[in-house]
């Protein structure tokens, strides 16, 4: 299988300007997160105030995941969030980190990303996962699958729910056709186009934009890694949850690399929990609930963020202290300085072309705060 991307040119909109003292390019990665007390309301309003700030101090893209089934994640549409920020930015990129491949069909993605290009032209990157960001019955649910292999569920016959995952090869080939238009003579889908997109150029009197959103592969362990490599395709590994895999996914990436119209050589950004406070002590008290909440998604009890507070009156077990130790050793967290050492070291240790930085915290102001802070010590620019 062969993917190629037209339109504007080798590595247009892939590799980012680094700015300041940063060690590489910085970018955002936005879970639009819900806190006790808080709504789905208040975070995307944070959402909008995160997309402005990153605009303004440098940040080369700010991206939203596809999340489903989690009250403390107000993120299950990324193609609508990212087209109301295009409507409160003009020069920042935009992009799914990432949409779920799985969940949808080609076409429709095509399509919400056709509209996202029209929306805010050159700036919107194409983020895609073979994960389904959810549990197996609403995996189920999303993709009008039997629920005949969920556990709990006794019905059989019909279509696993891990189907789509399996299909991931033909799933982007068929996505990108659409992108590009290019379906050869015969296909079944041949005569089908994704609108808005290139068939509008060849219309009677039709103009088309030179750009098209590049694709991105995204993943936790080797799989993804070694597809992205092997297709030349830009490629995002989510460190934030799964560092054990960091490095081996980018030396297997890196191995598998070949040149493409795309990429000439890889280009790898990874995924970096990081969260700065003007306090040492409070940076651990924020990331100390967030580790809270996260136990509770493992533990099949998502719910919203909770409270610092909430966090330091709980009873923690010791299996949950020891998950606790091992999940915040791998999030960068203290003052902006220390913030800035932990980074530092990261990339000199992975090599990443690129670090998109999520700040989880309860609270919108605190994660606001973060980017600032972060941006401040390494004296990115600031046109506010």
């Amino acid at each position: 299988m062969t993917v190629e991307q037209s339109g504007g040119g080798d590595d247009e909109g892939i590799r980012a300007p680094r700015h300041g003292d940063a060690p590489t390019p910085l970018s955002v990665l936005d879970l639009v997160t819900v806190g006790a007390g808080r709504t789905a309301t208040d975070a995307l309003h944070t959402s909008v105030a995160l997309a402005k700030l990153a605009e303004s101090r440098g940040y080369h893209r700010h991206w939203v995941a596809e999340h489903h089934s989690m009250p403390g994640v107000a993120s299950s549409s990324p193609a609508v969030i990212l087209a109301h920020l295009a409507a409160h930015t003009t020069r920042i990129r935009l992009g799914s980190g990432g949409v779920m491949l799985p969940n949808h069909a080609p076409l429709v993605i095509a399509e919400q990303f056709g509209t996202l290009e029209a929306l805010a032209p050159g700036r919107v990157d194409l983020g895609l996962g073979r994960a389904p960001g959810t549990d197996g019955a609403t995996a189920a649910a999303l993709r009008r699958t039997d629920l005949h292999q969920v556990p709990g569920h006794a019905r059989t016959g019909g279509t696993p729910t891990n189907e789509g995952a399996d299909d991931f090869p033909q799933q982007l080939a068929e996505l990108t056709r659409f992108l590009d238009d290019d379906f050869p003579d015969g296909h079944p889908y041949a005569r089908i186009h994704a609108v808005p997109g290139p068939v509008q150029a060849t219309s009677p009197g039709g103009v088309q934009s030179p750009h098209r959103p590049p694709i991105w592969l995204l993943g936790s362990s080797g799989f993804s890694a070694r597809l992205a490599g092997m297709l030349g395709l830009p490629f995002a590994f989510a460190h934030h949850f799964s560092a054990r895999n960091t490095i081996p996914a980018l030396d297997l990436y890196r191995d598998s690399f070949r040149p493409s119209a795309v990429l000439d050589a890889p280009y790898a950004l990874i995924g970096v929990s990081a969260l700065a406070t003007d306090d040492e002590k409070e940076a651990r008290r924020q990331v100390m609930a967030a580790a809270l909440n996260m136990i509770r998604l493992r533990t099949g009890r998502p719910g919203l963020v909770p409270t610092p507070e909430e966090a330091e009156a709980h009873r923690f077990t010791d299996m949950e202290r020891d998950f606790i130790t091992s999940w915040n050793s791998d999030v960068v967290h203290g003052t902006a300085d220390q913030v800035r050492a932990g980074l530092d070291d990261l990339a000199k240790r992975t090599g990443a072309d690129e670090l998109m930085l999520t700040a989880n915290a309860h609270s919108g102001d605190v994660r606001l705060r973060s980017y600032e802070l972060i941006a401040d010590a390494y004296g990115l620019p600031n046109s506010a």
